[in-house]
C-alpha cells in the first residue's frame, strides 16, 4: 500500500483510499471509473441527501430496525453532511452511473465513517456499515430521484421564487414610475402606434409574474417522493411503514411539504416532474431573455440608437473606445438564459431514458436542473439590483420620436379611410415630414379635429376616436 492511503473493502474486494478520506472503496472505484469532468454535485443536492439519510436513520430506529446508539450516530453524521461539513468528500463525477448509485454510496460511506468516528471507532472499521445500516430500507433508485426533488423544491422556494418576486416588483415599480411617459410602440422592429413606457414595463412585470405561476405549478409534482420504492418500486427490503414515516420526518427536517409518490413505479421509472420543472425554468429564461434584450435595445445609443432608456453604468465598456458604457448586466442575464435553455434540452433528452423500471440519466439531469435554478436566481437578483433599480427614462427622447412616427396616421384611418391614410403616410415619408405637417398642409381634416386625433395620449387606450370613414 502506498504511503498516505488506507485499505478499504467492498463487495468487489480491496481498494486503496486516501488516508484522510471519509469515503470508502465504492466511492474510490467510481472516482477511478469516471475521470470525465470537474463537475460534482453541489451544496443543494448534498444537503438533500443528508436530510434523507438523517430521516431514514431516525425512522429505522422508531421501527425497531436500528439500535438507538447506531441510529443516533448515523443521524448525527447525516445532519453534518446536510449542514455542509463534508462537501469536499463528495468526489464522484456527474457523468457516472445513470442511477446515481455511486453518489448514493459516496453519501453512505461518508456517513458510515463519520458515524463510526462518533462512536469512537477508527476509519475503515466498518462498525457502521454503509449498506446494511446507512442505506437501510433504501436503494439508490429511490434515494437519488428523491434527492433531486428535495433539492429542487428547496432551491426554488427559498431562492428562485423570492428572487423572481423581487424582480417582478422592481419592474412593476418602473411601470408605475414610467406611466406618464408616452413613446412610440414597435412591431417587426418598425414604428407602430404610441404606447406608454409604463405599459411596456407592465408587460415585462407580467411576464415574470406568469413565470412564477408556472414554476409554482411545477412544484406540486416535485413534492412527490419515491422513497420506499427501493429497487423497482415494489418496496422490497423496506418496512411497509418506512415510506410514509420517512417522508413525514423529512418534511419536518426540510421545513417543506413532501408527500409519498402517488405511484412508485412512475416515480422511479420516469422523471416527468423534473422535465416539467425544467420546462418551467426554460419558459422563465425565454421571458427574461425578452425583457433583458428589450431593455438593452431601448437603451441603445446613447446618441445614435433608440435611447429611450438610460441604463446604469456599471463598468467601462471598451478597452479601446474611451467613455463607452455597455449594457453588460442585460448581456449577462441573456447568457444565463441561453445556458438554461441548453440545460433544458439536456434534461428533456435525459427524461426520455426511463428504461423500464428506472431512469438511467439522473445525475446529469439533476445537475442541469439545479444549475438552472441557481443561474436564474443569481441572474434575476443581479438584473434587479444592478440594472432595473437604477433604470431611468429619457422622456424628451421618447416623446420626440412619437411625433416623427408615420404610424401616427393610424388614428386618422377610421375617419379618412385606410387607403387615403396610407397615401398620407407615403407622402410624409417621401418629404421627410411628420403626419401632422402633411395633413395640415393638405387640409385632410379641420385643425382642431386633427389635433384631437393625433393626440398621442388618446392612442394609448382602447377606443375609436372618430366614426368610420364613409367613402
Amino acid at each position: 500500500m502506498a504511503r498516505g492511503f488506507r485499505v478499504e473493502r467492498d463487495s468487489m474486494g480491496e481498494m486503496q483510499v486516501p488516508e484522510d478520506a471519509y469515503y470508502g472503496a465504492s466511492t474510490q472505484r467510481a472516482v477511478l471509473n469516471f475521470p470525465i469532468s470537474k463537475l460534482r454535485f453541489g451544496r443543494g443536492f448534498i444537503q438533500a441527501l443528508g436530510l434523507i439519510k438523517q430521516a431514514a436513520a431516525q425512522v429505522n430506529e422508531q421501527l425497531g430496525l436500528l439500535p438507538p446508539r447506531l441510529a443516533s450516530a448515523i443521524a448525527q453524521a447525516a445532519a453534518e453532511v446536510a449542514e455542509g461539513k463534508f462537501d469536499d468528500q463528495f468526489v464522484v463525477d456527474i457523468f457516472q452511473t445513470g442511477s446515481g448509485t455511486s453518489t448514493n454510496m459516496n453519501a453512505n460511506e461518508v456517513i458510515a465513517t463519520r458515524a463510526a468516528e462518533i462512536l469512537g471507532e477508527a476509519r475503515g472499521s466498518r462498525a457502521v456499515h454503509p449498506n446494511d445500516h446507512v442505506n437501510m430500507c433504501q436503494s439508490s433508485n429511490d434515494v437519488i430521484p428523491a434527492a433531486i426533488h428535495v433539492a429542487a423544491v428547496l432551491a426554488i422556494t427559498r431562492e428562485l421564487l423570492p428572487a423572481l418576486r423581487r424582480l417582478e416588483m422592481g419592474l412593476q415599480a418602473k411601470a408605475e414610475e414610467f406611466w406618464p411617459i408616452i413613446k412610440i410602440g414597435r412591431t417587426h422592429l418598425q414604428d407602430a402606434t404610441p404606447i406608454r413606457l409604463g405599459q411596456e414595463f407592465s408587460g415585462y412585470a407580467s411576464q415574470v409574474r406568469h413565470s412564477i405561476r408556472r414554476i409554482e405549478a411545477a412544484l406540486e409534482d416535485l413534492r412527490e417522493l419515491p422513497l420506499g420504492g427501493t429497487a423497482v418500486g415494489t418496496g422490497i427490503n423496506a418496512h411497509p411503514e418506512f415510506a410514509a414515516r420517512v417522508i413525514a420526518r423529512l418534511s419536518e427536517l426540510a421545513g417543506e411539504r413532501f408527500v409519498e409518490a402517488e405511484n412508485h413505479f412512475e416515480a422511479q421509472a420516469a422523471k416527468d416532474a423534473v422535465v416539467q420543472a425544467s420546462g418551467a425554468l426554460r419558459s422563465t429564461a425565454v421571458a427574461l431573455m425578452k425583457v433583458a434584450n428589450d431593455i438593452r435595445w431601448l437603451g441603445s445609443g446613447p446618441r445614435c440608437g433608440i435611447g429611450e432608456l438610460l441604463i446604469p453604468a456599471t463598468q467601462p465598456g471598451s478597452s479601446i473606445m474611451p467613455g463607452k458604457v455597455n449594457p453588460v448586466i442585460a448581456e449577462s442575464l441573456m447568457m444565463i438564459c441561453a445556458q438554461v435553455m441548453g440545460n433544458d434540452t439536456t434534461v428533456m433528452i435525459c427524461g426520455q431514458h426511463g428504461n423500464f423500471e428506472l431512469n438511467v440519466m439522473m445525475p446529469v439531469m439533476a445537475h442541469n436542473l439545479l444549475e438552472s435554478i441557481e443561474l436564474l436566481t443569481r441572474g434575476a437578483v443581479n438584473f434587479q439590483e444592478k440594472l432595473v433599480a437604477g433604470l431611468q427614462a429619457d422622456r424628451e427622447r421618447c416623446e420626440s420620436l412619437v411625433e416623427q412616427s408615420l404610424a401616427m396616421v393610424t388614428a386618422l384611418a377610421p375617419r379618412i379611410g385606410y387607403d387615403r391614410a396610407a397615401q398620407l403616410a407615403k407622402r410624409a415619408y417621401e418629404s421627410r415630414r411628420t403626419i401632422r405637417a402633411v395633413a395640415l398642409e393638405e387640409g385632410v381634416l379641420p385643425e382642431q379635429e386633427l389635433a384631437a386625433l393625433l393626440d398621442p395620449e388618446s392612442q394609448t387606450r382602447p377606443g375609436l376616436e372618430a366614426a368610420s370613414a364613409g367613402g
